[in-house]
């Protein structure tokens, strides 16, 4: 269906988003007997925001949407899953790191001295943005394509030549799921104070975006991508 809008039926949305059921339940929107009517309509009926219960209904529609692609992303071939890879994740890193930069700088410079650990976001943020656009270039323009040769011809030599490779790039996996891990400690789950200013709200929610792109990144080439090429050799 096209986008879901407050105008769109309650009944539409679920046949759309089976998962949306649960949230009418929940707001006690009928979405059976009574689901011919619009989501702005219906939530009026239940004294609620219209605007409010629309965002929730996307926020489920799209957590459904990228449960999809990636369940998709699993049933690709070696090649498809590493376009897939370099299109949505590698292209994601390369625009977003340098252009959050400025802000987790300035963030430092102006807050670090009464929020000291502000000051550890930038060194981990730095060498998280050097890990992660080193790793995406080597994968591109070296283990990439070593692995669709090998997939093109799977011989024994390729193999081995291929192995250490892999390994190398699961070794550098982890080095930044840990920094990733140590960010999300010290900024206490990504929760700006409650009086933080824009910039700290902005760093802490784009710090966020790419750790969950990073993980699901990380769980393609782990557990999907690199368990292909083993389970070919």
């Amino acid at each position: 269906m096209s986008q879901i809008t407050i105008n769109t039926l309650v009944a539409d949305i679920v046949t759309a988003v089976p998962q949306t059921a649960d949230l009418f339940r929940k707001l006690r929107i009928d979405f059976c007997c009574g689901g011919k009517i619009a989501l702005e309509q219906a939530s009026l009926n239940r004294n609620l925001d219209p605007l409010q219960v629309l965002s929730e209904v996307l926020e489920i529609d799209k957590k459904q949407k990228e449960y999809a692609e990636q369940h998709m992303a699993a049933e690709r071939s070696e090649k498809e899953l590493i376009t897939y890879i370099q299109q949505k994740h590698h292209a994601f890193l390369r625009d977003e790191l340098p252009q959050l930069t400025p802000y987790v700088t300035k963030l430092a410079r102006v807050h670090g001295e009464n929020h000291p650990h502000l000051l550890r976001v930038q060194e981990i943020y730095s060498s998280l943005k050097q890990e992660l656009l080193e790793h995406t270039e080597d994968e591109d323009q070296v283990v990439f394509p070593r692995i669709i040769d090998f997939v093109n011809e799977p011989t024994a030599i390729a193999a081995e030549a291929l192995k250490p490779h892999v390994l190398e790039l699961e070794n550098e996996h982890e080095a930044a799921g840990d920094l990733l891990k140590e960010l999300r400690e010290i900024t206490h789950d990504f929760e700006p104070p409650a009086d933080a200013c824009g910039t700290y709200r902005l760093v802490y929610q784009r710090l966020a975006a790419i750790e969950k792109d990073t993980f699901e990144h990380i769980h393609l080439e782990n557990n999907v991508l690199f368990e292909k090429v083993r389970a070919a050799m």
